[in-house]
């Protein structure tokens, strides 16, 4: 472990803004940095293409680290970087210490990692190992025979034994996790697609393996570890059968499973608490129960919960506001004492939040951008904010197979296709809340391709980008981009938002979702009217009185006990 690093840790640790390092620890007690941070994740395909090829890249992302940071973020979360064939766009590890040549090299991404720490930006990997790449040296050894000293890094069923008990794949276009493979005359287990084959946590060798990757990214100065598809490492190897239908409802079965745990401890001794890093796995099991076994600070595994009930909401004909009330304020409720949660309504998993929780529509997107990301940056815990929802990037809407480029998608299709299925409503559920739809070009300006890039795109650019795009919103006081940077600052300018208590307001309404924030005296209520209809709120006579922080309307001030709020308007007030 370089000493440069630990005091660079220990410093970001206590909020500084730079890594200059320190003689001497404060004794001061402060929250975790992670705490008080808000996360920026980027899509690194889409965010910037610096050399004409199509594909965004680390020196892309270095070129606008002015505006990462005049976002008022803290970290970045970069979804994989590491050498892949792409079959799951970058999931799918073949070298888990080289850089994708498309991305860059291993020079570039620690100029990346430098530039980020002189602005106090930390940086958070993307961390994939429920399962590698099939042209990963790990896995190209382990299929070359049944007596080779890499086998058992994988799980294999040998095809004397019979045909493997089912196991659902949410990639494969016959929905089968087993593959069979002539050369060892034998099956290998994917959760995902077929190249994507599972690593088996149960080997002591395979989890050490795991573990010198993270300490060789660690000892780089990387400030955090997102665990990709965690929750589903650890599995029974005896591979019982499973009740008929279980794929329904296959997280019962496949999450949190065996001796996770004991993984998690063991992670958290080698490497976590040895370089003091932010720890974050996707996911967080089937019960509050099992998120706080994960992330409860007496445990010693992670930090904090990422669980899934907020984003499977919306659906494509709509959802019911009161639901999405009673799922955040559960989940508040269930970690109000002790543990630590993250809010966020997108990612690269995820269509565009505006479309999927609000509406696109031109009279009133920008309204609801807004009002979206102000929910994102009020509520209690860390928020993590996906590119280009700043700026309220929409879903582009592909009419055809042929135009996306995600395997879910594409396999999905084939899929519905050998099960005779409705191909109609399956294409229509893509256009909604496919995954390309959230992982479409970064929208700079009104040149060519969005200033994204200077050749031919991976993924087509939206054609809205001449209306959407960070130029022309960096000029307008009022936009979706200085909005989202108003709303950042306020945050940090009020722990209440950080670490005030919740409490949800008037449940039954219909259209607006209300509540308090009230820590060390400050108390402040939010209002957020997600209907594209006005929307009145009657509040108590106690709540009357008030100073207003922001408004995502320039021309409407609701006050009094009786709110006004206009469509997809959000204000916070500060209680006197």
């Amino acid at each position: 472990m370089k000493t440069n690093i630990l005091l660079i840790v220990a410093l970001l640790t206590i909020g500084l803004t730079n890594c200059t390092p320190k003689k001497q620890e404060t004794a001061v007690q402060v929250q975790p940095w992670w705490k008080e941070a808000v996360i920026y994740q980027i899509y690194p395909r889409s965010f910037k293409d610096s050399d004409g090829d199509g594909v965004g890249d680390l020196k892309g992302i270095i070129s606008e680290l002015d505006y990462i940071k005049s976002l008022g973020v803290d970290a970045v979360w970069l979804n994989p970087i590491y050498t892949s064939p792409n079959a799951d766009n970058g999931y799918d590890v073949s070298d888990y210490r080289g850089i994708q040549p498309e991305f860059g090299t291993m020079a570039d991404f620690d100029q990346l990692l430098a530039e980020m720490h002189k602005r106090g930006i930390r940086l958070i990997m993307d961390m994939v190992v429920n399962h590698s790449s099939d042209e990963h040296e790990w896995f190209k050894q382990s299929r070359s025979s049944r007596t080779n000293p890499y086998r058992n890094y994988y799980h294999w069923w040998p095809a004397e034994k019979g045909t493997p008990p089912y196991r659902y794949s949410l990639f494969d276009e016959k929905g089968d996790a087993w593959q069979y493979d002539s050369l060892t005359n034998a099956y290998y287990l994917h959760y995902f697609a077929d190249k994507q084959p599972d690593l088996n946590w149960e080997n002591p060798k395979v989890r050490q393996e795991v573990y010198d990757i993270m300490k060789f990214w660690a000892e780089k100065g990387v400030d955090g570890f997102r665990l990709d598809a965690f929750q589903f490492v650890a599995k029974d190897t005896a591979f019982p059968k499973f009740p008929d239908g279980f794929e329904k409802n296959f997280m019962k079965y496949y999450a949190m499973q065996g001796n996770l745990h004991e993984y998690l401890k063991e992670m958290n001794r080698e490497v976590l608490s040895k370089y003091n890093l932010m720890s974050v796995a996707e996911g967080a099991g089937n019960s509050f129960e099992d998120a706080h076994n994960l992330v409860d600070e007496d445990r010693q595994e992670l930090n904090m919960a990422y669980a899934f009930d907020g984003v499977d909401i919306p659906k494509r004909t709509g959802y019911d506001l009161l639901h999405l009330k009673d799922v955040f304020s559960r989940w508040d409720s269930a970690f109000a004492q002790k543990g630590w949660i993250s809010i966020f309504l997108a990612n690269h998993d995820q269509a565009r939040m505006v479309n999927r929780y609000a509406t696109d529509a031109p009279q009133f997107r920008e309204a609801a951008a807004k009002m979206l990301n102000t929910f994102i940056l009020s509520m209690r815990g860390t928020p993590y904010c996906y590119y280009g929802d700043e700026l309220g990037m929409t879903n582009i809407g592909f009419e055809k197979i042929e135009q996306y480029q995600d395997i879910a998608s594409i396999n999905g299709y084939k899929k519905v296709l050998n099960e005779g299925g409705d191909v109609a409503a399956y294409m229509a559920d893509l256009k909604f809340g496919s995954r390309d739809n959230g992982r479409t070009p970064m929208q700079w300006n009104s040149s060519p391709q969005a200033g994204f890039t200077t050749g031919t795109p991976w993924l087509y650019v939206n054609p809205n980008y001449l209306e959407i795009n960070v130029a022309k919103q960096d000029k307008d006081p009022d936009s979706v981009l200085n909005h989202f940077r108003q709303m950042t600052r306020l945050r940090k300018e009020n722990p209440a938002l950080i670490y005030g208590a919740y409490q949800l307001l008037q449940r039954e309404h219909p259209q607006v979702y209300a509540y308090t924030r009230t820590h060390e005296g400050s108390r402040l209520l939010v209002l957020h009217n997600f209907s594209d209809r006005e929307a009145s709120i009657s509040l108590p006579e106690a709540m009357s009185a008030k100073q207003i922080l922001i408004n995502n309307y320039s021309t409407n001030f609701p006050e009094g006990q009786e709110v006004r709020l206009k469509p997809y308007q959000s204000v916070i007030y500060k209680m006197k």
